[in-house]
């Protein structure tokens, strides 16, 4: 009996039809001939309540339902689930799917409305983006059934409590993998170009054709096959690529829901996985006042394992980053000339001025590229056509950050 209480919910149309049996009632009273049509209303009521009742309880378990959810989620990407609801009454019924989805999405009443004939099967997709790492907590999948008359509600409810890591964008590393690899990099704007020089491995001998280096000429080859005959270079291989994160302050603003340090760890993901594919070697450094992570060069199988666990559990504070200790540990822990790939961010020239004799330190030793951000929505406002006063106000401060950043990159510019 007390999980029939449980399960059984009053609909709008169950309060509607007893507001209109209360209506005669109150009608009987200045016309009585109104009294006799509010008791068959009021019998005809309760008749049907208890048929709707009988209808969808009279079947344990009549409904089915699964959510099928994978075992991770990707950080910023739009994550697919699914849910499988089967009916099992005779009769066509209508079905509200709640589903308790994790508080970390902020979404409330999270619900599909639909309808089901006799014995059939409906497949729910519906897709999550998290802009968090961490574990997110799922609960239980709850199906609420009404019949066509309405005036009762029935809930069955599954559980599917569940707990999901959300990882950096492995969705995003294999979109990238699949196009560097089908060679449709210029699909996201990566020009080919030409690589002048020699420092790459020999690879074969070939014919020439227009537009090869004349230095690359083998005139052995070409004296014995009567034509001319170019040596074919390829990259070296093995060359270490260090992605190296800031987790200071500045990396703690958020755009678009996801924090800086959380767009420069997907990042990461995506060129450590690229190269450990084209056989270079991939490392990370993650650092603020100090040292944090420090995972050596590699490419055996398990390091994209390893760089991937080691995003998943950094996280960032309000201290100010310490370059001067960052310089001394890649000194002394990268000893072979590496690309570092540095991801920081600078709001003013006088902050990235201060930062300067450090990044110079390390390029003397490294190839040191800085990435740091750029605020999209300072452009959207630079872009928009002011029409009162503190619009204008707004754009000025825009500018003033435009500008700032367009020195940084000039001074950056200048001691490359």
């Amino acid at each position: 009996m007390l999980t029939f209480f449980r399960e059984l919910f009053l609909p709008q149309r169950f309060f509607l039809a007893l507001l209109a049996n209360i209506f005669f009632y109150l009608l009987a009273y200045p016309f009585p001939v109104f009294l006799a049509l509010a008791k068959l209303g009021t019998l005809a009521w309760i008749g049907l309540v208890l048929v709707d009742i009988l209808m969808l309880f009279r079947q344990n378990q009549a409904v089915q339902a699964e959510r099928i959810c994978p075992e991770k989620l990707s950080n910023g990407d739009d994550n697919k689930l699914t849910i499988k609801v089967l009916n099992h009454y005779t009769f066509r019924v209508s079905l509200e799917v709640v589903d308790e989805i994790s508080p970390q999405f902020q979404v409330r009443d999270f619900s599909f409305s639909f309808s089901l004939n006799p014995f059939e099967q409906k497949t729910i997709n519906y897709t999550l983006k998290p802009v968090r790492r961490g574990v997110y907590n799922f609960g239980k999948v709850h199906v609420f059934v009404q019949s066509i008359l309405g005036l009762v509600r029935r809930r069955y409810s599954f559980e599917f409590k569940k707990e999901v890591a959300v990882y950096p964008s492995y969705l995003q590393m294999r979109r990238f993998e699949l196009i560097a690899f089908s060679q449709r990099l210029n699909e996201l704007g990566v020009k080919k170009i030409r690589k002048l020089g020699h420092n790459m491995e020999f690879e074969q001998i070939r014919q020439y054709v227009i537009g090869d280096d004349f230095r690359s000429v083998n005139w052995k080859a070409t004296a014995r096959a009567n034509q001319l005959m170019v040596n074919q270079f390829r990259d070296e291989k093995a060359q270490q690529i260090y992605s190296i994160i800031d987790k200071g302050r500045l990396m703690q603003m958020p755009f678009e829901g996801m924090t800086l340090l959380d767009y420069a760890i997907n990042a990461s993901l995506v060129i450590s996985n690229v190269a450990i594919q084209k056989s270079d070697k991939a490392g990370l450094m993650t650092f603020n006042t100090h040292l944090h992570q420090y995972l050596p060069a590699n490419s055996r199988p398990n390091q994209m394992q390893m760089i991937l666990e080691t995003l998943y559990h950094q996280k960032t504070d309000f201290q100010e980053s310490d370059l001067e200790k960052l310089a001394i540990q890649v000194r002394q822990k990268i000893t072979q000339r590496s690309l570092l790939l540095f991801f920081t961010n600078f709001e003013t020239l006088s902050g990235m001025e201060r930062q300067l004799p450090y990044f110079r330190a390390m390029a003397k030793q490294h190839l040191l590229i800085l990435i740091f951000f750029q605020n999209t929505e300072l452009r959207t406002l630079l872009e928009s056509k002011a029409s009162n006063t503190e619009e204008i106000y707004l754009q000025t401060i825009a500018e003033k950050f435009e500008y700032e950043k367009k020195l940084i990159v000039k001074e950056l510019q200048r001691h490359s």
